[in-house]
């Protein structure tokens, strides 16, 4: 009920996802009403979703500390609410986001040894799988160098059991890919996952830059918050900008128009794999329970494959494999040389 578009958006998407995936069902949370009288157009798929009434909403301006004191009643607070009961396997979400967080927080409570949980995004890159992920991407805007090393963790469970890698590669996102640049605990974060790679059976490439954020050099991009959604919010816009000048170059004249009738197959595959909307959905890892964060300003398809995303997330054992591989990389990490032990080393 948060989205921006509203609920009518959230269950055309949920109508397109349910064609997508013939043996999932629904449970759908917010105003009983008005949500009967959405899927009331739906016949063909109102047999498969559950209402579970929710009078209130949680709005984009509600702040997340409000929400954790007075949330309940929410349709936010009770989709949360059907994962941490076992209604559902995973949750969805068009709302705000630092809401969602805290409530995902407070509800289903973090994995043993996640200090920080960290929204993960799919970016578009060169790899033949078509993606790389990025974590995090605004969960919180800052990360100590145990955070990083536990979402280097996270993102290559993720990675494994979501992308089909069977060891991902794992790269440390920085100012440039010497060992002597970037701040102080990215060196320490460094030093950390280079003795925890095997136990997390990832592969660590060292530090990236963003240009390798869509290159096929490295499958997971590890930051913190506050980079990690300034880079997410400028692909996006990137993106648009993108499509909005080949939109205006191919219709700046007759001759123009005739190119574009002549590209038009080529420019619909660019426009598939450039648009934000077939990778929409963040993930919460590091909690009890698979939480999917959608764009607030969704439309249909977006949401559809937001819903995908969770559906694929909901296989047998994800959040089990997820802390087994936090757990084994958090107590590698601790065994990780120090600088003092390997300049004895290397004496």
């Amino acid at each position: 009920m948060g989205g921006d578009r509203g609920p009518a958006t959230v269950v055309a998407g949920l109508v397109l996802s349910a064609k997508s995936h013939p043996d999932a069902r629904f449970v759908l949370h917010g105003d009983e009403a008005e949500l009967t009288r959405l899927l009331s157009r739906h016949p063909e798929v109102a047999a498969r979703v559950s209402l579970r009434h929710a009078p209130r909403v949680v709005t984009m301006h509600d702040k997340p500390s409000q929400v954790m004191r007075h949330g309940a009643g929410t349709s936010m607070w009770s989709c949360i609410d059907s994962v941490k009961d076992g209604e559902a396997t995973a949750a969805v979400s068009c709302g705000n986001t630092g809401a969602l967080m805290a409530v995902s927080m407070i509800r289903l409570r973090k994995l043993p040894g996640v200090n920080r949980p960290a929204i993960a995004c799919l970016w578009p890159s060169r790899n033949p799988g078509g993606f790389n992920l990025m974590l995090d991407v605004g969960a919180d805007i800052k990360a100590e160098a145990t955070d990083l090393l536990q979402y280097a963790a996270m993102g290559a469970s993720y990675a494994r059991n979501g992308l089909g890698l069977m060891r991902p590669r794992v790269g440390l996102l920085n100012v440039g890919t010497e060992e002597h640049k970037g701040r102080a605990e990215l060196k320490v974060a460094h030093d950390l996952m280079v003795g925890a790679a095997d136990a997390g059976d990832y592969e660590f490439v060292g530090f990236v830059e963003g240009g390798d954020i869509p290159s096929n050099r490295v499958d997971v991009i590890v930051t913190d918050g506050f980079t990690g959604n300034i880079a997410l919010k400028t692909g996006e816009g990137t993106a648009k900008l993108i499509a909005d000048f080949l939109k205006e170059a191919f219709g700046a004249g007759i001759l123009s128009k005739f190119a574009a009738l002549l590209a038009l197959n080529s420019l619909k595959r660019l426009q598939k794999r450039i648009d934000p909307r077939r990778v929409n959905g963040g993930v919460f890892l590091g909690l009890n329970g698979t939480v999917v964060k959608s764009h607030g300003a969704a439309d249909e398809t977006g949401v559809a494959a937001a819903l995908a995303l969770a559906i694929q997330l909901s296989g047998a054992g994800f959040i089990e494999r997820l802390a087994a591989r936090v757990a084994s990389a958090g107590a590698a990490g601790q065994d990780a040389p120090s600088d003092e032990a390997k300049a004895g080393t290397n004496a």
